[in-house]
């Protein structure tokens, strides 16, 4: 059976954070693709001029080199509040034959009892929990059914957030270097979280 990733997340911008974890989900699981999947977020959520297709053309941008790296834009087109587990019951329902993992943080794995539907949810598939700087896990204070759906991972310890870019960025300071230059030039381009737009 094909074992597919999918990594969920506003990618509210996409950064190499994001694409390091994908990766090393991939290469340690041997998952065969990854999907990325924008959240629907609320337009009183959004960043000030930050669609949900702007998210999603930046994801399409930062993994377009990447053969096993697949937009998925479900939960955008669906609009309004998305629980993971009814975007996985309508997933496996149009890909019955795939074995999913669900990508996470480490440190989210510890949120996990409060998901909405987790036992339903920890039934359908694996969660790839990824250590990042900081991350705090404590799996064994987990329910025993939560553990049992849990894998863990190593990455390379980079420290960025969307949260931190976009803190940069309102402050006028640099983020080169932090999401893909494709996703940068788009950024600019569309004139995102204040950039200014390139002159033509």
């Amino acid at each position: 059976m094909r074992k597919i990733g999918i990594m969920g997340g506003a990618f509210d911008p996409i950064h190499l954070g994001h694409l390091l974890a994908a990766e090393a989900a991939r290469e340690q699981y041997h998952l065969e693709e990854v999907w990325f999947m924008p959240s629907h977020i609320p337009p009183h959520k959004h960043q000030a001029g930050v669609s949900g297709q702007q998210r999603l053309e930046m994801v399409e941008a930062a993994i377009a080199s990447h053969p096993a790296f697949k937009p998925l834009d479900i939960e955008l087109r669906r609009g309004g509040v998305s629980y993971t587990v009814d975007t996985i019951r309508e997933i496996r329902s149009l890909h019955p034959n795939l074995e999913f993992y669900f990508i996470i943080g480490a440190d989210m794995v510890n949120y996990l009892p409060k998901w909405e539907g987790i036992e339903d949810l920890a039934g359908m598939l694996s969660f790839i929990g990824l250590q990042r700087p900081g991350s705090f896990l404590e799996l064994d204070a987990l329910p025993p059914f939560i553990q049992e759906a849990v894998q863990l991972a190593e990455m390379p310890l980079v420290d960025i957030s969307s949260s931190l870019i976009r803190s940069r960025l309102s402050a006028g300071r640099s983020i080169r270097y932090m999401v893909p230059d494709a996703v940068y030039e788009y950024m600019t381009r569309s004139g995102l979280y204040g950039l200014q737009p390139l002159q033509p």
